[in-house]
């Protein structure tokens, strides 16, 4: 499948404030090795930024002009093939845009594409937290041949990084990660715990509206915060387009809450949207991740920008 043409989000509309006066950066990481089912990620930034010509630029929960938040958008820096050269050659391009003290969105790409700007953030800022959102623990050492694979980020994030982290919207587990979670006494949030649908979650996770859980997810962060944001965390009933689907996963609505929280509790450094891979003949995918994009703008950085 050939690629759309590469555009800034939003589109050649948007005002663009340049690479030095921008707040906020979109950094497209097209790069996919290793994939364990479905292909296309590394063409998902382009599709993105596609389909973000198409949104609306008013925010309709906050009625914010999303398009006046200093937007600027680079272009895609060259990537290697070796898995650790590709990491460090993110790392630094997310580096680049940390330094300005601007508000980094990298979008990708399979999550391996996760591990260098959050070792970029993780530099400058010791004492950050992630936030994962995702189908899967990614807690694995080393898979088809890398310990800098999409299945190994979190495992890089725990042990390379020493990073605090918090996974949301588990509903897979291979035996090494279940085995891992034990030994390090991680308490995912799984799927089937934060399902309001589901008779047997918690009772403490409940909250007007099912969302309690978002409340107990934002303490057990630092103040800083990396968000990394692997689509397969919603239900494919809501974004099909992505390499893995896994059904029982996180709603739109559930995501946006989590996303809107964060913002007002935590001090949001940069965030990543990754593992999006087009189906033909729909756009629904690449609309509803740019639209994800768009709140976590709105939520997150509207405060920074004005």
């Amino acid at each position: 499948m050939t690629p759309p043409a590469f555009t800034p989000f939003g589109g050649d509309d948007i005002e663009d404030p340049g690479p030095e006066a921008a707040k906020i950066v979109v950094l497209p990481l097209p790069y996919e090795k290793g994939a364990s089912y479905g292909a296309g990620a590394k063409y998902g930034p382009f599709h993105l930024l596609s389909a973000s010509e198409q949104l609306e630029r008013l925010d309709e929960e906050t009625l914010i002009d999303w398009g006046d938040l200093k937007l600027h958008t680079v272009g895609p820096p060259h990537l290697p093939d070796e898995p650790e050269a590709a990491v460090n050659a993110m790392e630094a391009a997310a580096g680049d845009i940390l330094d300005r003290r601007q508000r980094l969105l990298a979008i990708g790409g399979d999550h391996a594409i996760a591990i260098g700007p959050i070792r970029a953030a993780a530099r400058r800022h010791p004492d950050i937290g992630v936030l994962q959102i995702d189908a899967h623990p990614d807690l694995r050492d080393n898979w088809n041949g890398s310990r800098y694979n999409h299945a190994c980020v979190m495992r890089r994030v725990l042990e390379d990084m020493g990073l605090p982290m918090v996974q949301v919207g588990m509903r897979t587990i291979s035996p090494e990660e279940r085995d891992l979670i034990r030994q390090r006494n991680l308490h995912p949030f799984w799927a089937h715990d934060i399902d309001p649908m589901n008779p047997r979650r918690p009772m403490d996770l409940c909250r007007p509206m099912d969302l309690r859980w978002i409340d107990a997810v934002v303490a057990r962060l630092p103040r800083k915060v990396y968000l990394t944001f692997d689509l397969d965390g919603l239900d494919p009933s809501v974004l099909p387009g992505t390499g893995a689907p896994e059904p029982g996963g996180l709603t739109y609505r559930q995501a946006v809450a989590l996303i809107r929280t964060l913002g007002r509790e935590r001090d949001l450094i940069a965030a990543d949207i990754c593992e999006l891979s087009k189906i033909p003949g729909t756009q629904v995918s690449e609309y509803t991740a740019a639209k994800i994009a768009s709140k976590i703008f709105v939520h997150c950085w509207r405060r920074i920008a004005e």
